[in-house]
């Protein structure tokens, strides 16, 4: 059985496409075929439950649209039982030589430590949509944006897959009302 740290959320299935079971799939991670040679399996969240589905085949519509056929799947209402479900991938297990430079898609699925805090939480998703690429952090109770920089990076475990960091005071609980100043400027 596959574990929820061993996949990263790759977009959500929105709905059939024809009466075959083919079935449009939002991609939400800019990155996620750019690093795929090939699609062989996704993974959907069905009942708490990581389910593999074998990919027959795929095509692209846009950018961020593809079509599915997946196997099992072979009618508009099989299809239509997969609708709004969230599609995840196998994380990448190659681990880089140490001479090798880093992408920042590596770090998906690295734990995150700050020296001051402590650990943060897993990293879920690398936010590349924008000129300031962010870490999307799990905590045990919240989701944190952490921008990803060199220079707040002290420390990489390639084989454990751990981050230890140095992040600007304030910075995590940027967001935070229960921490927020009284002033009112």
């Amino acid at each position: 059985m596959i574990r929820e740290e061993e996949v990263y959320l790759v977009g959500k299935i929105n709905k059939p496409h024809g009466t075959k079971g083919e079935l449009q799939f939002t991609i939400t991670d800019d990155a996620f075929m750019a690093e795929e040679e090939e699609l062989e399996f996704i993974f959907c969240m069905l009942d708490g439950i990581l389910v593999p589905f074998y990919v027959e085949e795929y095509r692209f519509r846009s950018d961020t649209t593809m079509l599915l056929k997946l196997e099992g799947i072979d009618s508009e209402d099989q299809a239509r039982k997969l609708t709004g479900i969230d599609v995840y991938a196998k994380l990448v297990e190659r681990i880089p030589a140490p001479d090798e430079e880093l992408s920042w898609l590596f770090f998906r699925g690295c734990t995150v430590e700050d020296i001051k805090v402590g650990q943060l939480g897993r990293i879920t998703h690398v936010d590349n949509s924008t000129l300031n690429t962010l870490f999307i952090i799990e905590t045990a109770d919240k989701e944190l944006m952490i921008p990803a920089q060199e220079s707040f990076i002290v420390s990489i475990d390639r084989e454990k897959r751990h981050l230890v960091m140095d992040l600007p005071e304030g910075l995590l609980t940027l967001n935070d009302p229960s921490k927020a100043n009284d002033e009112v400027y």
